[in-house]
């Protein structure tokens, strides 16, 4: 089935968070996106893709990511809708949703791209703390932060917009749970219908994994990741958010539909510089370089599809992140696994099961709320150990 959702990936931002190691490409403090050559030169560049790909159906959800998305102009941004428009259509009630940083865009900016159609927002604060944001390479403070979220507190109050959710990320420098608890409250206090909370995550090439080899990141104990995410659970449900997927909270009717494509394995389109997509059940990565997106384009190699659908192993992931699990004996069967294959892994997580963090019921699996899918890594990593072994078993003699 051809997807209804498109991901499209804007890689400018003014500077690199010291964690980020996503596509993007800084243009310095001062930059204007709207006037920027090589904004200009990079939008021309995802026009010519949206306009010459297969197309498809009207699309019923639209992410725009990065980087930096508020560092276009409210007239790039509807461009880049229109081009969609064009090429799929939207489906009436989309849900288009915008990436904003609180250091890049004012309420005069913000009431632009609502004209322009976007409907909602993601706003990445990470921290309220002044001296966290510093220590994280980000531009803005929480008194930034605050303003922002105050904007988008207005309009989602006028009906200008139809939701909108917060970024904040655990397991910080220096962060205990004292310190955490008070993030939440700030958090709870500006009223976002949608929280998203991640664990810091520390990625190769990063100056995060660099200060980590020379002793200079002053990161909490792993042990505390489960408390804080035990914590997040108890104040976000307390406040009628409901835990959908790992790192997300929601109020009734605000969980991103969008991002529940990308988890439930449905398909999409992605485009950009770095995109991912999963067209028609086949994966395709597009370069992490302009020079390579660039190529790519001009040599009408276009980002074809790579000819394989989502992995046996990634399946399992994104369904386990959810809080409806996974069904394993359909995954079992699309992999054409037998009966005692599938038994040998449910033996070799008996540990998780036995304490209740991971629930099997039926066909179904899932990980138990709060407890289970705090961690969810050690169960997921044992998982994709279990796969790895049988790959190589079942792998055909040389």
């Amino acid at each position: 089935m051809d997807p209804r959702s498109a991901y499209v990936h804007i890689p400018f931002c003014h500077r690199r968070c010291f964690y980020c190691d996503f596509p993007v490409v800084p243009l310095g403090d001062r930059a204007d996106g709207a006037t920027s050559g090589s904004v200009a030169a990079y939008l021309s560049l995802l026009h010519q893709e949206i306009a010459t790909g297969p197309g498809g159906p009207p699309l019923a959800t639209v992410y725009l990511g990065g980087g930096t998305p508020s560092m276009l102009s409210s007239a790039q941004v509807a461009g880049i809708l229109e081009a969609l428009a064009r090429r799929f259509g939207l489906a009436p009630g989309a849900e288009l949703s915008l990436e904003l940083d609180p250091a890049s865009f004012d309420e005069a900016r913000l009431a632009g791209y609502l004209a322009a159609g976007i409907n909602r927002v993601s706003l990445g604060g990470q921290s309220f703390d002044d001296a966290v944001l510093l220590d994280l390479g980000r531009r803005h403070r929480g008194a930034d932060l605050r303003e922002a979220a105050g904007w988008l507190r207005r309009a989602y109050r006028r009906g200008e917009l139809a939701s909108w959710s917060l970024d904040l990320i655990q397991g910080l420098p220096r962060q205990d749970a004292a310190h955490w608890d008070g993030q939440l409250s700030a958090a709870l206090a500006l009223e976002p219908p949608h929280l998203s909370v991640y664990d810091l995550s520390i990625e190769p090439g990063t100056v995060f994994e660099r200060r980590l080899a020379q002793g200079n990141l002053a990161l909490p104990p792993e042990d505390l990741a489960a408390d804080l995410m035990d914590l997040t659970w108890a104040r976000l449900t307390a406040a009628g958010y409901g835990h959908y997927e790992v790192s997300n909270y929601a109020l009734p009717g605000h969980a991103s539909r969008h991002n529940r494509v990308y988890w439930s394995g449905a398909g999409w389109w992605g485009f950009g510089m770095g995109a991912t997509g999963a067209p028609r059940g086949r994966r395709r990565a597009h370069p992490r370089t302009r020079a390579g997106y660039a190529e790519a384009l001009s040599a009408s190699l276009a980002l074809a599809d790579a000819g394989e659908g989502m992995p046996f192993d990634e399946r399992l992931m994104v369904g386990l992140r959810r809080r409806e699990g996974v069904n394993m004996e359909r995954l079992a069967r699309q992999e054409r696994l037998e009966t005692p294959q599938l038994e040998d892994l449910r033996q070799r997580l008996a540990a998780y099961e036995r304490r209740g963090l991971l629930c099997i019921e039926g066909p179904r699996w899932r990980l138990a709320d709060p407890a289970g899918l705090a961690l969810s890594n050690g169960v997921l990593r044992e998982m994709l150990a279990w796969w790895e072994e049988l790959e190589q078993e079942l792998a055909p003699a040389p």
